[in-house]
């Protein structure tokens, strides 16, 4: 599965290693944070959760505009 904060879309697509590193570090960095933060396990989830909605939901509206 392509992550969509990297460059790669869900729905086809090319993306870069350096996108897919870009994503990789973004969700690493975000799950750190938290676990520094004191976060429970289950809210860590949520957010990384929503980041990837948000991130899938960004992707399908700019793809719908430049068609």
């Amino acid at each position: 599965m392509g992550n969509p904060q990297g460059g790669t879309s869900l729905s086809g697509g090319v993306g870069t290693i350096y996108g897919a590193m870009l994503g990789a570090l973004l969700m690493q960095s975000l799950n750190s944070g938290m676990t520094l933060l004191n976060f429970e396990s289950a809210y860590r989830d949520m957010v990384v959760a929503a980041v990837l909605v948000t991130a899938v939901f960004v992707d399908q509206t700019y793809r719908r505009r430049v068609k």
